[in-house]
């Protein structure tokens, strides 16, 4: 017999099924025995009668979380949650649980939930709430939709190394690494290699893959080790072209989330407001807020912007472009009438940065002239420079921290609680 998921069970009344999962609750009523079964799909609830003795018998050495099957008959009853149960006949441990768990799989009604730094520990077991599960499951489809529009749109998938002889970026807050005889560098982004295929003339790629961050930060937002989502296309005339294509790709990811889960997710339209930073400054004055960063916009300059956005224009999206050379890498495209300007771009979400972006510099001498003026080692970039010694063509993109969408969408508290595995400053485990 084929095993039946439980959300497949009401086809199923007045059938014999196979069913299996964890045991997520038991409750012992003397002459009648109820298990409530999980799998990945649902909850339901078993009936085992006394005349199915060898069954009956064997509840009381259950404990909560072992993983059962079962075969029984599928009944019709308006009392069970979704009008329906199984009547168990044959019950197999396929694996026994220790009766005292960790932390809690079903937490009490009301009570607070179990501090996350002792969920973090045991994460499999945390990872049992739906509520939790749910998570992965917005990610799969937030990632179905983004691919969605790639495909459609004529990109290219490629996959890029971790592993870098020089650092990205830069150069600052990488992990480095023993590499045989020499040094190596964990990438910050896979920018050079999304570059390097545009001067491959594939014109059109997008990735996923890790990215990481030697930051010594402790916050809600930031991770050592991330999940990073980017693009890049070639041909195009500012960045104003990369922002209509992110857009493009959030509208079809979020439109997936919205017909996958069947929630109440707001699917944004197109166009998304966009501020120059020289004006958001302007405006988080006239509000009366300190200009704590110069150059970037502080935690608590993105949430007000995005609430003062949220008002004006209905949108939680907003885009800052027009950041100071002093602020961006040496790579971004300075503007033609104010060269102390790259055409670049950030996008929040919600009051949190999700995404970084601009139009790339692909002029060989012009680049190297850039990073020059940034200090860079131009001798530890010679692999890099040498993708625009032969012809490039104008290009931008972006990369993405979906994580940070996720946190935003289903209204996390931490980046942490977005992420199967968090990897933070003090976390290496499990």
């Amino acid at each position: 017999m084929d095993r039946t998921l439980i959300k497949d069970l009401k086809s199923s009344i007045g059938s014999q099924v196979k069913i299996s999962g964890f045991i997520h609750a038991i409750r012992d009523q003397g002459g009648i025995k109820f298990l409530q079964l999980r799998d990945i799909s649902g909850i339901v609830q078993i009936v085992i009668l006394k005349s199915e003795k060898e069954v009956f018998d064997a509840v009381k050495d259950l404990s909560l979380e072992s993983v059962l099957e079962i075969h029984g008959l599928v009944k019709e009853e308006k009392q069970a949650p979704g009008g329906f149960e199984v009547q168990a006949m044959e019950m197999f441990v396929l694996s026994a649980a220790e009766p005292e768990l960790p932390i809690p799989v079903v937490e009490e009604k009301g009570g607070e939930e179990t501090e996350m730094t002792k969920r973090l520990d045991w994460r499999w077991l945390d990872l049992r709430k739906q509520s939790k599960s749910n998570i992965f499951a917005a990610w799969t489809a937030l990632e179905e939709g983004f691919r969605e529009y790639f495909l459609k749109s004529g990109f290219t998938q490629i996959y890029s190394p971790s592993l870098m002889n020089t650092a990205s970026e830069t150069g600052s807050d990488v992990f480095e690494v023993k590499y045989f005889d020499r040094k190596a560098y964990l990438a910050q982004s896979p920018q050079f290699y999304k570059q390097m295929a545009m001067a491959a003339g594939i014109e059109r790629v997008f990735m996923v893959g890790p990215v990481f961050r030697a930051e010594p930060s402790f916050t809600t937002r930031h991770l050592t080790e991330f999940t990073g989502w980017d693009f890049e296309a070639s041909y195009i005339s500012d960045h104003s072209e990369i922002m209509s294509m992110e857009e493009d790709m959030l509208i079809s990811g979020f439109k997936n989330v919205k017909e996958k889960l069947g929630s109440d997710i707001e699917v944004p339209s197109k166009p998304f407001p966009k501020i120059t930073l020289k004006e958001v400054k302007k405006l988080l004055a006239e509000k009366g807020l300190k200009n704590e960063k110069v150059h970037d916009l502080s935690p608590e300059e993105e949430r007000t912007l995005c609430e003062i956005i949220k008002e004006k224009n209905n949108s939680d999206f907003v885009f800052v472009t027009d950041y100071p050379v002093a602020a961006r890498p040496f790579y971004h495209m300075h503007h033609e009438d104010d060269p102390t300007l790259t055409k670049s771009f950030d996008l929040l979400y919600k009051g949190v940065e999700v995404t970084t972006g601009a139009q790339r510099e692909h002029r060989f001498e012009v680049l190297k002239k850039q990073a020059v003026e940034k200090g860079m080692d131009i001798a530890s970039l010679e692999g890099y420079m040498n993708f625009f010694r032969y012809g490039c063509p104008p290009h931008g993109g972006a990369g993405i921290g979906p994580a940070r969408i996720i946190m935003r969408l289903l209204e996390l508290p931490t980046v942490k609680e977005a992420t199967f595995l968090p990897r933070d400053v003090k976390r290496l485990t499990p």
